[in-house]
């Protein structure tokens, strides 16, 4: 039994109260008990657990594991897949032309009006790597790693506007309230360190990402399974260190005396998240002393910092890479890189594709490629998962919003979409799937965002359908209730 399993919570649960206290003695036999049974049967764990009363504690897979552990970058907003990784060359042939009209039959753009215009990749291509990957000359730091990346070409989703494409990516739900990606993998394995979080989030770009810090929330979940969020300058979590004049013994001595208070509590209500409260001011203790020591750039080489291109002391998507690499060597299960400023509408100079994009693409593609050579270098690729990308692709055609075309962007898309992984099991120097010679829809291989995060569950040993939560009635799961997401076999090496 996992140690949050909702069966502990029985007390603090009303109705369950009152059946419960019908249940006793003699009257276990009586409607109340056999309620309750029945409650309780419903409430049967479907994550694979441990026992015990720390709900961070390591806990085994359901199977053998590719990888232990995730990096995973998520450029908020969303890069073109047509200027970046999927090189479509017709749409150079027919630029300017009205887009066909069996493709805009019954179409919905977030801005788009009227009849759109098919627009050319705006930036070169050529071919990298062994495997001659088609890769844009924005990215040619990419192409040092392209042998390591399996790029999925085939990726779909059915939400179109920011926040609800992130959350599902992020939740498996389109609305606030579920579960992140993060938060499921913390529930089903635990942490590997005793002195940082299982789940660390870092944000680069001056902007959290449109759904707001849900994608890196709890929902449902006993809230200790939260992405806890670092800073790149002053205080790396805010109001861990203890206050001015506050002595280590005087903070050890008070959150003793929370947890005695707490194991009280727990005992009388059996509140499960009571338990997590415990656990969360047990891990902000230790990480007063662990955090800064992670957190600190300045403890590594000139020569690492120059090829990430990083900085310390400035939030910046490099320092989140090179952070991101100290964090996983210290035992942290899963770090969430989010980046702001992807969003290539052509509306202005800082969100078209001549100016913004290859902006962006300077600030994103050394540190990034610098961040799975080093891991390779320090043995930690073949089990670590990196994952790159955004929460919907760009269109094919033209924006052009309310008529302007001094600038050159792409609407919201959610039929085509790039993404891409390295290290942890996945098979390296290789495109999966494809989309139509206009890449406006799915050709080959279509990837939804359900089956993609089965597969990353896969390769961390967990199998989608067997990590669940009950909740309001539902057996939830990352990958939803229906029960029909599928590994993309595929990608596996």
């Amino acid at each position: 039994m996992h140690p949050l399993d909702p069966r502990i919570a029985l007390a603090a649960q009303t109705r369950r109260t009152f059946l419960g206290s019908l249940a006793g003695g003699a009257a276990a036999f009586s409607l109340g008990g056999i309620a309750l049974g029945e409650m309780l049967a419903k409430d049967a764990p479907a994550a694979g657990g441990g026992g015990g009363a720390d709900p961070l504690a390591p806990r085994a897979p359901h199977f053998t594991p590719r990888a232990k552990r995730v990096i995973y970058i998520h450029l908020a907003g969303s890069p073109s897949q047509l200027e970046l990784l999927d090189y479509k060359p017709k749409l150079a042939e027919f630029h300017g032309t009205p887009c066909p009209d069996e493709y805009l039959k019954g179409e919905k753009f977030a801005f788009i009006k009227g009849h759109p215009t098919l627009l050319a990749p705006q930036h070169k291509f050529s071919r990298a790597g062994r495997a001659g990957l088609w890769t844009s000359d924005l990215l040619p730091h990419f192409r040092t790693i392209e042998d390591e990346v399996c790029v999925i070409n085939s990726m779909t989703t059915d939400q179109f506007n920011h926040a609800p494409a992130q959350l599902l990516l992020h939740t498996g739900e389109s609305r606030f309230g579920a579960a992140s990606f993060g938060a499921w993998v913390g529930y089903g394995l635990g942490c590997e360190t005793r002195d940082l979080p299982s789940y660390v989030v870092l944000v680069s770009g001056d902007k959290t990402p449109d759904a707001g810090k849900s994608v890196w929330g709890s929902g449902f979940l006993p809230s200790v399974y939260q992405g806890v969020q670092c800073r790149a300058s002053g205080d790396p979590v805010l109001y861990v260190k203890d206050p001015e004049g506050m002595l280590r013994e005087t903070r050890r001595a008070t959150i003793d005396a929370i947890a005695d208070l707490g194991r009280a509590g727990f005992a009388r209500h059996g509140d499960r998240e009571t338990e997590a409260r415990i656990a969360q001011y047990e891990l902000a203790y230790r990480m007063q002393t662990a955090v800064p020591d992670a957190m600190d750039l300045t403890r590594e080489s000139a020569a690492t910092l120059e090829e990430y291109g990083a900085a310390p002391g400035t939030p910046s998507l490099a320092n989140s890479c090179l952070l991101a690499r100290r964090l996983v060597e210290r035992g942290v299960r899963f770090v969430q890189l989010y980046d702001w400023g992807w969003d290539g509408h052509g509306t202005n100079p800082s969100d078209d594709l001549l100016n913004q994009l290859p902006r962006k693409c300077r600030e994103m593609d050394q540190p990034v490629a610098a961040l799975v050579r080093d891991l390779r270098r320090r043995g930690l690729l073949d089990d670590t998962l990196v994952i790159w990308g955004g929460e919907f692709g760009r269109t094919p055609v033209a924006e052009f919003r309310d008529g302007n075309k001094s600038f050159l962007g792409r609407d919201h898309h959610p039929h085509a979409f790039t993404m891409w992984m390295a290290g942890g099991g996945v098979k390296g120097g290789t495109a999966y799937g494809a989309t139509d010679e206009l890449g406006y829809r799915i050709a080959r291989d279509p990837v939804r965002v359900k089956d993609f995060q089965a597969t990353v569950l896969h390769l961390l040993g967990l199998d989608h359908l067997r990590l669940g939560y009950m909740h309001a009635g539902l057996n939830h799961r990352l990958t939803g209730v229906q029960g029909d997401a599928r590994v993309v076999r595929g990608l596996l090496a």
